[in-house]
């Protein structure tokens, strides 16, 4: 995780950087528009990563703890439990075709938690992130080699559900 914070994070820091400074300069319409994908793509490769990274906690840290309260119970009423969650999760973010992330969002439209796939480095904007998981190879590749499904199953490990619980709370009043 330390080259994917360092290397992989950084870069898109620096790209977002990058077309900010550009776009500040553009004059013409069409030179801001051309900026458009870079901004799209850094600035959601920035925004996701940095809700991932809170998403994550060691063991020590009691990440992969799903204590009872409001996240568990709102888990168990929309998935029917929280290993049938998981299955459906990693069964849906494993079956994302190159890259992109799986995430828990909170529908405002349903009140629900639902899953939800975004491509490459889209934010999630249809929903509020709870959780989300990068499914891009530079996440688990040098640990899982190519092996999607162990690195789904084991992210469970060090998910902190703290976090998550404290998203949930706040949009679900």
């Amino acid at each position: 995780m330390t080259l994917h914070h360092t290397k992989h994070h950084q870069t898109y820091v620096n790209g977002l950087n990058a077309a900010e400074e550009a776009y500040a300069k553009a004059e013409a319409p069409k030179e801001k528009i051309a900026l458009h994908a870079a901004l799209k793509f850094n600035g959601g490769g920035h925004i996701n990563h940095s809700l991932f990274w809170k998403n994550l906690a060691p063991v020590s840290a009691e990440g992969g703890k799903l204590e009872n309260g409001p996240l568990k119970s709102a888990i168990e009423r929309d998935f029917g439990s929280v290993e049938a969650f998981k299955k459906t999760f990693n069964a849906k973010t494993a079956a994302i075709q190159g890259s992109g992330w799986g995430w828990l969002g909170y529908s405002p439209t349903t009140k629900k938690l639902e899953i939800v796939a975004t491509a490459n480095q889209d934010p999630l904007i249809s929903h509020t992130p709870i959780i989300g998981v990068d499914i891009w190879e530079h996440a688990f590749y040098l640990q899982y080699k190519n092996v999607k499904p162990d690195y789904l199953n084991a992210i469970w490990n060090v998910i902190n559900f703290k976090e998550a619980e404290k998203r949930f709370l706040e949009v679900a009043k």
